[in-house]
């Protein structure tokens, strides 16, 4: 299981939350908040300029401030096939 986590803001409360990641892609970020069987799947999507990724839980807007170049090198990183680069 992935156990990486990212900080989101509430936007209501200026809150910072670190939620877990359920999946990440440049288009989509899909992330669990809470624990257990009180869990809330929420997905985040990129705004009109690309700035941050938004999305909406229980009635509450959370904001994921990093833009869409970034999450798609964090993607790249995480994905990397290291096998390939042993070869010559």
């Amino acid at each position: 299981m992935n156990d990486q986590k990212i900080k989101v803001r509430v936007t209501e409360t200026d809150m910072i939350m670190e939620v877990g990641v359920f999946s990440k892609r440049e288009d989509r970020i899909e992330v669990v908040l809470g624990e257990g069987v009180h869990s809330v799947k929420c997905e985040l999507l990129p705004t009109a300029n690309g700035a941050a990724y938004v999305g909406s839980a229980m009635g509450r807007e959370i904001v994921y401030e990093r833009s869409r170049e970034q999450v798609q090198a964090d993607v790249e990183v995480e994905t990397h096939d290291y096998r390939d680069s042993r070869r010559r």
